[in-house]
């Protein structure tokens, strides 16, 4: 079993550049994304006029994990997130699961990113556009975590942007009608938590910010404050959308809408903000294949400097002071899947994933002690049956691929051990 380290006893080869503001738009460029673009539309078809609920619900399962996470990240400021965590505070195992589940999951993410950048920027060619994608974004990121963050705030700004001008043209036109946002009798409990878990998709960012943890100046000070911070604009942002959307589609039209956003902007009368939103998504998804590239990269070298992967990714580049072979490695399996994957498997595959991953965060965090910074023992609880209620809640193909991956992974951990031994 893993015991508890101090700080000084995890690597820190990265070079220390980010200050609070670069990690919470890092945060705003993982969260704020392709997500809220694409995750309304099946949210509302689980939850009917639900959704709001089911909005609130991802919303509390995330920040429960935002707060584990910031408070470990904290003590643990290495890369690689809960599989630092897991580690370090439930042993190699858990910390190892936990790290399977990121860098598949997240890598699947990556792809259904990319080919939603190609899907809006040229539809007829979405699969060449995506792998484009993959490969410039991976450049940049190979020439250091700074650039990233520079190109993240643009990013971010632009989009802020685009959502603004939505909410603005929803709720002041006369289609807008507040009574759609009354909860009818077609909201179920299994589909509000259905699309409690679809909709964590788009929030699934906050913890990119703990995965660059070597990469942090002050991380004690600056990630506990970034994290709900990037979360906290994030809740909003996303709220009001929502809202404004639900006001002149209602769920039955968000339900059936195949570009939410897109659809909203024309029954509001506002048709000549259709092409706005569809450049702002195809912006979007790019910032948050920027931001996933980077923290799946992180992940990839903490693994591989623990040999869970092969050791030669763990290497960092003289120059630039980035794990240049784990970018270069994730990026081309993106790009593989960005060739031939498919969307929506992605995304709930993705979610699966993900949803475990957190599970690991929060349980670590419950072993933390007062002097160490643990939260209110009703977080990491409250975080913990979340994640496993919404994972398990997901549509069915997702559960059994996002199982099946995990028992793989499993597996091959276990088969690790027994040779080692057996070698010893």
């Amino acid at each position: 079993m893993g015991k508890p380290s101090t700080t000084a006893g995890l690597p820190d080869e990265l070079r220390r550049r980010l200050g609070v503001p670069d990690a919470v738009v890092i945060g705003l460029g993982s969260m704020i994304g392709a997500g809220i673009f694409a995750a309304l539309a099946p949210a509302a078809h689980a939850a009917g006029s639900g959704l709001l609920i089911g909005l609130t619900l991802a919303a509390v399962v995330a920040y429960c994990n935002a707060t584990s996470s910031a408070r470990l990240a904290a003590r643990y400021p290495a890369s690689g997130g809960t599989y630092v965590y897991g580690r370090e505070r439930l042993g190699a195992f858990w910390g190892y699961l936990a790290g399977w589940a990121f860098v598949v999951g997240k890598t699947a993410s990556c792809a259904a990113m990319a080919l939603t950048v190609g899907s809006y920027v040229w539809p007829g060619q979405a699969h060449a556009v995506a792998v484009a994608a993959v490969v410039a974004l991976t450049a940049v990121n190979y020439a250091g975590v700074q650039k990233s963050a520079v190109l993240t705030r643009v990013i971010v700004g632009v989009v802020l942007a685009v959502l603004a001008a939505v909410v603005v043209a929803a709720l002041t036109s006369g289609a807008s009608d507040a009574a759609r946002l009354d909860v009818g009798d077609d909201a179920t409990a299994g589909g509000v938590l259905q699309a409690a878990g679809l909709l964590f998709f788009a929030f699934a960012g906050y913890a990119r910010i703990a995965t660059l943890g070597e990469e942090v100046r002050d991380p004690a000070r600056t990630i506990p404050r970034a994290i709900p911070i990037a979360l906290g604009i994030t809740l909003v942002v996303y709220a009001v959308v929502a809202v404004a959307v639900l006001t002149v589609l209602g769920a039955d039209g968000l339900a059936q809408a195949t570009a939410p956003l897109s659809d909203a902007a024309r029954a509001a009368g506002a048709d000549w903000l259709v092409p706005v939103v569809r450049a702002g998504a195809a912006v979007a998804a790019l910032g948050s294949l920027l931001a996933l590239i980077l923290g799946v990269s992180r992940t990839t070298l903490a693994m591989a400097r623990d040999r869970h992967l092969p050791h030669a990714l763990a290497a960092v580049h003289p120059t630039f002071q980035v794990p240049h072979r784990a970018e270069l490695a994730v990026g081309a399996v993106v790009a593989v899947l960005a060739a031939t994957g498919d969307v929506r498997g992605a995304i709930g595959f993705s979610s699966f994933g993900v949803l475990a991953y957190y599970a690991v965060a929060n349980a670590s965090a419950w072993t933390l002690t007062p002097d160490e910074g643990r939260p209110a023992r009703i977080v990491p609880a409250v975080g913990l049956a979340g994640c496993l209620v919404l994972a398990f809640a997901l549509p069915a193909a997702s559960v059994i691929s996002g199982a099946a991956v995990l028992a793989l992974g499993a597996a091959v951990y276990g088969v690790r051990r027994a040779v080692a031994a057996r070698n010893s």
